[in-house]
């Protein structure tokens, strides 16, 4: 897999990018979204940092104008087909995701067509034309809720993200038939690696989110979605964590509760970052201030596509 790198703007140097992209978001009646997985920095920018449920609720009350969404492009999506009026700006259109690419609609229909009568349950790592063929969508803060909102008797199809649906089955005794696909950062975790640090840091407490693979999980003191994490972290009497999700999260970790120790879980290869999202770290307040300054990348849609697509997303949000 060839992953996008990101590309710096010299140009922008001598601009104090603080400064200039508060005084844009002002003059465009703007408000920057970002996810718990962006670089500090942009976080630190950010008007609201979440998870993908926060960040999809915050979108829907949002009054702004212009709505910039650092994250990856199934979240700016997203956040479109619940603001069809707005702009929605992404600072790079190539911040993709692994598991929406791995879900092409052809193949969706496809698999869906196997099984009539199935209902279909999709993470919300999915592209819009999945969740326009979707009848519920979910994150992982809400699957367990969601996946118990259907009948008994009803065929569950789950997608795209195998792990999670493993972690549902196991939590909910539900049977589901599972989509193939994974996240390219949460699969990466060494589980050999990770019992070599518990047993370096006994006193911490190994936490991850259920997208990680079922060995992961089951090493885990704490499994949850990205926010439950954090909130974990907060509240637990624990002097330090291992945390196995992306890395991004630890810069808000710090910043509430600066008393933790706090531990990326390794990778299995120990010569790369591969606990960093790549997609999430196209993003770079550079790109936020073009954006902002040029009201590009614009996030456009289909019509008919959004209008399916958000019947599910609002039974989602319903249900939450």
């Amino acid at each position: 897999m060839n992953l996008p790198v990101a590309q710096s703007h010299p140009e922008l140097a001598h601009l104090d990018l603080d400064v200039e992209i508060e005084r844009l978001k002002k003059e465009r009646n703007a408000i920057i979204l970002a996810h718990y997985y962006q670089e500090s920095e942009i976080q630190d920018i950010a008007d609201f940092i979440g998870d993908s449920l926060q960040l999809a609720q915050q979108a829907k009350k949002t009054s702004a104008d212009v709505i910039l969404f650092a994250g990856v492009h199934f979240m700016a999506e997203t956040a479109k087909i619940l603001n069809p009026t707005r702009k929605v700006l992404v600072p790079d259109m190539a911040a993709g995701c692994s598991l929406a690419d791995g879900c092409p609609i052809e193949k969706f229909r496809a698999w869906k067509a196997r099984y009539p009568g199935a209902f279909t349950i999709s993470y919300i790592n999915c592209s819009a034309a999945v969740k326009a063929e979707s009848d519920l969508i979910c994150t992982s803060s809400n699957a367990i809720k969601m996946v118990q909102s259907v009948p008994a008797d009803r065929q569950i199809l789950f997608a795209p993200d195998r792990n999670l649906g493993k972690y549902i089955i196991k939590e909910t005794g539900r049977d589901m038939l599972l989509w193939p696909g994974s996240c390219i950062v949460h699969e990466t975790f060494s589980l050999k690696r990770l019992l070599e640090l518990k047993r370096k840091n006994p006193s911490a407490k190994i936490i991850a989110h259920p997208e990680c693979e079922p060995h992961i999980l089951d090493e885990s003191e704490f499994t949850g979605s990205t926010a439950a994490l954090l909130r974990f972290v907060q509240n637990d009497s624990a002097p330090a964590f291992i945390v196995a999700t992306e890395s991004g999260i630890l810069h808000q970790m710090r910043k509430l509760a600066p008393e933790k120790t706090l531990i990326a879980a390794p990778p299995e290869n120990e010569s790369c970052s591969c606990n960093e999202c790549p997609y999430m770290r196209l993003n770079t307040p550079e790109k936020i201030y073009l954006a902002l300054r040029d009201l590009q990348p614009e996030l456009l849609m289909d019509e008919q596509e959004r209008t399916l697509a958000r019947a599910p997303i609002e039974k989602m949000l319903e249900l939450s």
